[in-house]
């Protein structure tokens, strides 16, 4: 799974099917009806996007495609497919898939044309504009051909309904709806893959900023070893869901010589007027930030877990801030707490 860029602050991709086991290609179709496949999501969410990529398929692409989605419960089984080249499904196969009328689900892109694929038109992207919340799609191609590369785009959305008051849940995690509203820098890591899926792969899966300039030639520390310097880097984050948070990680994981010295979280409970503001220039436009986290000395390479007397109980909030001091990289925040609804009077 990667995250390719939708928007500079939020978007990011649901599915992206990559690498040659992934690339679409059908045999010559000589029977009735059209090519179709159905993938379930990396991340269920709310779709925002797609690109249909036909690169190398000059002679070959799929002239005409559509995209429909549907949002099924957790462990709805498909008959068994296996992906064996040179091979269509059986008529028994076809049989089993028609009892799921995945045809009728919703369809998102109507049939349409594809361009070939030559380096200056094989990207083909097809804005959606559906609110919903979807866990497959099914691609079509009329009447066959090939596909490089699927991707969806879109926001990470979980279904609340199912988490329980006492379920420990990171609020902030991608996939569980969480955004990068705006941020400071991001020079060589977008502060979005700091809550993407799992640890990071490598520092280019993290959040790092360029080193900052107004750094003292002579550093020095306080008491706690944090050193005393005037800038810092920052980035804004609403959580998938308010909540209380009680738990936190941070982790620099792969950041060796670049890790920041310390870092802070700040959070509070906006609402979406005074949210638009969070998001000006200076990540600044609310005096309503109260301290999660304090000051927190950082080191290389490493996860660091933080609860108790540690974490400041600030209620029930969202969105939150980061900040990391003087610069440098974090891989990976994790908020973890009880969703709660906001409460209006303190808004």
């Amino acid at each position: 799974m990667t995250w390719p860029v939708l928007r500079q602050e939020a978007g990011f991709c649901l599915l992206q099917m990559t690498g040659l086991p992934w690339l679409i290609i059908f045999s010559r179709k000589r029977m009735e009806g059209h090519d179709w496949c159905i993938v379930q999501l990396g991340v269920s969410g709310v779709i925002s996007g797609v690109e249909v990529d036909t690169s190398y398929f000059t002679g070959n692409f799929a002239p005409r495609f559509s995209l429909q989605a549907a949002c099924l419960p957790d462990g709805t089984t498909f008959p068994v497919r296996q992906p064996t080249m040179g091979t269509a499904a059986s008529s028994q196969q076809l049989a089993a898939m028609e009892e799921m009328k995945t045809e009728k689900w919703t369809e998102l892109v109507p049939m349409t044309p594809l361009r070939p694929g030559y380096p200056d038109t094989c990207k083909n992207y097809f804005p959606i504009t559906s609110t919903q919340r979807w866990t497959h799609v099914r691609l079509n191609m009329y009447p066959d051909g090939g596909i490089a590369r699927l991707r969806v785009y879109g926001i990470g959305s979980k279904d609340w309904s199912t988490v329980k008051n006492s379920e420990l849940v990171d609020l902030v995690a991608m996939e569980n709806g969480g955004v990068c509203l705006g941020f400071s820098n991001a020079h060589y890591g977008h502060p979005r893959n700091a809550i993407g899926l799992g640890r990071a792969e490598n520092m280019g899966d993290g959040w790092e900023t360029a080193r900052r300039l107004d750094r003292p030639p002579i550093l020095k520390a306080d008491k706690s070893g944090v050193l005393m310097v005037p800038g810092c880097e920052w980035a804004v984050y609403r959580l998938g869901h308010p909540g209380v948070i009680l738990k936190i990680e941070i982790d620099t994981n792969h950041f060796k010589g670049n890790y920041p010295d310390s870092c802070r979280i700040e959070a509070c409970a906006l609402s979406p007027e005074e949210e638009k503001a969070v998001v000006g220039k200076d990540g600044a436009a609310t005096g309503k930030w109260k301290t999660l986290l304090g000051p927190t000395k950082l080191s290389a390479h490493h996860r660091l877990f933080l609860s108790g007397g540690q974490v400041q109980p600030v209620g029930v909030v969202s969105p939150v801030r980061l900040t990391m001091t003087p610069d440098g990289g974090i891989s990976r925040m994790r908020l973890w707490g009880f969703p709660r609804a906001p409460n209006p009077a303190k808004l």
